[in-house]
């Protein structure tokens, strides 16, 4: 099956909006900053529903996150292709050992946990749990034992911003970028 071409990219940069009413806005860019995505959380749902769109238009949906259970802090969330309707795989939040230092399980379509994507140190997550929330997080996105993805947060105190580096060929474009809003969405309310 061939992937949307917003999806043939090796780096992208996810953009929190920082002033939004209700909800929370992303747009993702190429390293171009040209718009590939733009993605949406609805606010006040018990389940979270997140959409990625093609553009603020949102007239063609690409990909959906849900989480399977209402507000729980070790939830699974879906990454689902919008224009197939093919479960991509998924993410567990291991609950509280995320507390500390955020840690995601990943699981391919079949439900066979294949990866996680790990904040990069203890010490680092406790510094920015406890003394300030300035030092930019960074987490690695790994299929076994092998490094598929890596994001890097930008210093900036008011707008959330990640770059996604993608190592050729070990994991799902889909899969990386739903991991992206996952820590947009989820990891950037702590900050």
């Amino acid at each position: 099956m061939k992937l949307d071409p917003r999806f043939d990219h090796s780096r992208f940069i996810f953009r929190r909006k920082f002033f939004t009413f209700l909800g929370a806005k992303f747009h993702i860019y190429d390293q171009n900053w040209n718009l590939l995505m733009f993605s949406k959380q609805k606010a006040f749902k018990l389940r979270e529903d997140i959409r990625i769109y093609t553009d603020e238009s949102m007239t063609k949906e690409l990909l959906t996150i849900k989480a399977r259970q209402i507000v729980d802090f070790s939830a699974t969330y879906d990454i689902v292709d919008a224009t197939t309707n093919e479960t991509v795989g998924a993410y567990r939040r291991k609950g509280l050992s995320s507390i500390i230092r955020d840690h995601w399980l990943i699981f391919d379509a079949r439900e066979r946990e294949v990866g996680e994507v790990i904040e990069d140190s203890t010490a680092m997550a406790l510094v920015r749990r406890l003394l300030t929330n300035l030092v930019p997080q960074k987490y690695s996105l790994n299929i076994g034992q092998t490094e598929a993805a890596t994001f890097h947060q930008h210093f900036n105190p008011f707008i959330l911003k990640y770059t996604l580096d993608i190592h050729e060929g070990r994991i799902d474009p889909r899969l990386a970028i739903g991991a992206g809003v996952l820590l947009c969405a989820i990891e950037g309310r702590q900050g």
